[in-house]
Formats: C-alpha cells, structure tokens, sequence
C-alpha cells in the first residue's frame, strides 16, 4: 500500500510543511490550545525556514481527523493537558494539502466513510464485507508492519517539530509516523477495546482503556493468525490507564447525574441525544428514532436533542422526512447560541421538541456533543469512542466489528445499554428509557461509582504518562 501511494503521489512525498504554531481560535478558547499548520513549503534540499517548534511546558496531541473519533479523543486529551498546567498543540495530519501524507489519508478515508454508510443500508455488505474488514483483516500482527510501511509517508510533516516535545496520538499512523520520525516520547492512544494489530505502534507506549484490552494487546490475542507470536508486548510499552474524557466532563459528573435524577423526579421530558457519527453512516437509523418518538414528542414526555455535526447533507435528508412525518424543529448553528442554549438547560426547562445542530467548521461539530451531553438524560450512539463517556447511554447498531466490544464495556461497568442490534431491541429498550425511570437511576448510580473508581481518568493519566508525572 505504501509503494501504491507512493507512487500515485510521488511528486509530493518528500515535500517537507515549514510549520509555525499559533493560537487556534476554537481550542485556543477552552484549553489554550495552539495549531501547528504551515506557512510555507520546503521543496529543496534545504528548508525555506529553520523554526523547530519546541516548548517545555508543550504536548504535542497529534491526531487525524477522519470521522470524528480520534479527533474527539485529541480533543479530551487537550482538555486534559490544558487542566494539568501544559500547552497542548494540535497537530492533525490532514492540514496539509498538497502533501503525500495528507492525500494519502483522505483517500483511504474516502473509501473508509463510503463503506460505512452502505453497510447500513446493506446488511449482505455489512456481514460479509464490512463486518470482516473491521475486524479479521485487521487482526494479524503484519498489518502493524504494513502501517509501520505507510507512516513513512508521514515523516515529512514531523520535520519542524522538536523531537524532544511529548507526543501524544490518538490514531496508530501518527505513532507510527512519530516513531519513524524520531520522536523521544510516543504515547499511542488504543481506541478500541476490540484487540487488533491495526491499533499498534512498535516503539511506542500503548495505553488502553480498559483491562480486556489490556489482557489483548498485552498477549496478541488472536493477532497471530499467519505467523506465531512466540512473545508478548512487553509490560513497559502498555498501561492501562481508563477512559479518555475530557476534563469538563468528568469534574461535572456528581452535578450533571444529579441534575438527571432531579429532571427524573420531577416527570420532567426525557431529554434524549443522538449525535452522528463522522462519516455520516446512520441517517435511517436516527429517522427512525425520531419517528418512533413522535406522540412522545408532541405529549411533551421527550425531548431530542440531534447533533449532526457538519453533515449538511443528511441534515437536509433528515429535516425532508420530518416534513413529511408534520414534525417541527429548533435549528441551531450559532456556536455562541448553542453555549447560551446549553447553559439555560442547565438551569431551568426549555421550550422545543426536536433541537437540530448543524455546523459548518468541524470544531464546534465535535464539541456540540460535549456540551449536549452534560445536559442530556440519554445519549443514543453507536459503540465507539463515546462508549467510553460517563453519559447513560443506549447503544444502536455498531458500524464495524470493531466497536462492539465499546457496547460490552459501557454494560458491563453499569452505564449503558448492550448493542441493540436489530430494530425491535431498540424500539423496546427506548420504551423502557422514556417511561421508566429505573434504568436512569441505575445508569447514574454506576457512574458516579465509576468517576470514584478512577474509571474515566484516562486522559489525565495520559498526559501524566507522557510528561512522567506520578
């Protein structure tokens, strides 16, 4: 694959970004952050300008931004950096456009969001196709070695950047291309409890996020399908560390599960959130949630809040069927009003059935949701990386093997449905949210539990395990 694109855009694979960073002006807002982006390019042999990025109280928090997850994991590690007194510095892989790496990424993305949304309209694509590729193709050890291959693509962009900089990663290429490049510190942020070689980077720290993928990464289960593994990743270069969440989030929990019980007590509207995903896969399955809740919506016993993002076009899709089905809605895509919105739902009880939020900047489209949940009583999501959030959560359909052990992990620790996989479960378990009240008060009791437990510190232990701060 690396020869493959290598090739295609060989014109561009030693183009080397001179890099500067400056403040960013959405995260710059909440964590001090700043973006690495460029402000020239070296195509010679010598460097059009010799700035090395380099800061002592920095962290480097690289990731890429292909869907939404990894980026929201960066953004949970910002938080944390930005909590914990150091300087985080964005540093997202696809910024730089006319480089191989970036073009290299977002044409495997292209193919990676396409396949998700047919494998929700297709179930014979689903189970013979997607379901496979995200999971038993990306199982056996050689694909770390083929991702190792490819990160060499990546070298370039880490040329300005001090080698002596912490560099935390929330997706595989980046530790690797970080390895490759040099980097002192690399810590690898294993997303999924669901042990794969595509999540590894020999030569770097892993950290997971719960002790089943710990027990997975640390022995290879299952990766050693072609070759055996005759030893296992050595304890020094993983650590269990518990759920990336942002700081906001976790310091909230006490007051936001309170708040919950309260709303609960007081049979006041079940206030439920479904966010969409970053490839934009599941358009039918919230339709039909928002369909299903209709006489709930119009007896003012729900509430929906629906965060799509900056997916216009299956917003446009959406709003079509709720004309059709005679239901109104509450648009916002004003940042500053979504704040004011947010902060008012805190407080007191808020006009509206169906709140739809829709941005054009990716920022604000991923941090919607954090906002949304602190206010939420439910979060409906597939079973990725918001698995791991200290929300109550139901859980729909997965988009690729890959997740379903998030649903298993959100279950079993007390703070979320199993993976409703086919319509009747989850029309049935949505029934039971609304006009129960015992699943809520279970899910709130376990997180409170959790957040005492240590469970979501992940980010914080993280950043702690990057700078070597006990």
């Amino acid at each position: 694959m690396k020869k493959y694109y290598e090739y295609i855009f060989s014109g561009t694979s030693t183009i080397s970004p001179a890099l500067i960073a400056e403040t960013d002006p959405f995260s710059g807002r909440y964590f001090a952050a700043k973006r690495i982006t460029e402000y020239a390019i070296n195509t010679s042999p010598e460097p059009v300008c010799d700035t090395i990025i380099k800061d002592p109280q920095g962290i480097i928090i690289g990731t890429i931004r292909m869907g939404f997850g990894h980026a929201r994991m960066s953004i949970a590690l910002m938080s944390a950096a930005h909590h914990l007194g150091f300087t985080p510095y964005w540093f997202d892989l696809v910024s730089f456009p006319r480089t191989a790496a970036t073009k290299t990424i977002k044409s495997l993305e292209k193919w990676y969001n396409l396949a998700s949304r047919i494998s929700q309209t297709s179930k014979f694509f689903n189970k013979y196709f997607w379901e496979r590729v995200t999971s038993a193709m990306a199982l056996p050890l050689s694909v770390a070695y083929q991702n190792k291959c490819l990160s060499e693509l990546f070298v370039p962009l880490y040329e300005h950047i001090s080698k002596d900089m912490p560099i935390i990663c929330s997706h595989p290429w980046v530790a690797q291309g970080a390895v490759s490049a040099g980097f002192s510190t690399v810590i690898n942020l294993v997303p999924d409890n669901f042990p794969i070689a595509f999540n590894i980077a020999e030569g770097s720290i892993h950290t997971v996020q719960s002790p089943s993928a710990y027990t997975g990464y640390r022995s290879f289960f299952g990766m050693d399908t072609k070759i055996p593994a005759k030893n296992c990743m050595p304890k020094e270069d993983i650590y269990e560390v518990g759920h990336y969440v942002d700081h906001e989030i976790v310091y909230n929990i006490e007051k936001d599960c309170e708040q919950r019980l309260r709303r609960v007590a007081d049979n006041k509207p079940r206030r439920l959130l479904l966010t969409m995903g970053g490839a934009g896969a599941q358009i039918q399955r919230f339709t039909n949630i928002t369909l299903y809740c209709k006489e709930a919506v119009h007896e003012k016993k729900v509430q929906l809040f629906i965060n799509f993002g900056d997916h216009e076009k299956q917003c446009a899709i959406f709003q079509e069927h709720l004309r059709k089905a005679e239901l109104s809605w509450i648009m916002h895509t004003d940042w500053d009003e979504t704040e004011q919105f947010c902060a008012a739902a805190e407080r007191k009880d808020i006009e509206g059935g169906i709140h739809i939020f829709l941005y054009k900047d990716f920022f604000p489209a991923v941090y919607a949701t954090n906002l949304l949940m602190r206010v939420s009583d439910v979060l409906i999501t597939k079973p990725s990386e918001l698995s791991y959030y200290p929300v109550p959560k139901l859980f729909i359909h997965r988009v690729g093997r890959h997740e379903a052990w998030g649903a298993i992990r959100g279950s079993e620790i007390g703070d979320s449905t199993i993976e409703t996989d086919y319509d009747c479960a989850l029309r049935r378990t949505l029934k039971c949210l609304i006009n129960e009240n015992d699943l809520i008060k279970l899910y709130c009791r376990h997180i409170v539990a959790n957040k005492r437990a240590g469970i979501y510190d992940g980010a914080y232990n993280a950043v702690k395990l990057a700078i070597r701060k006990d």
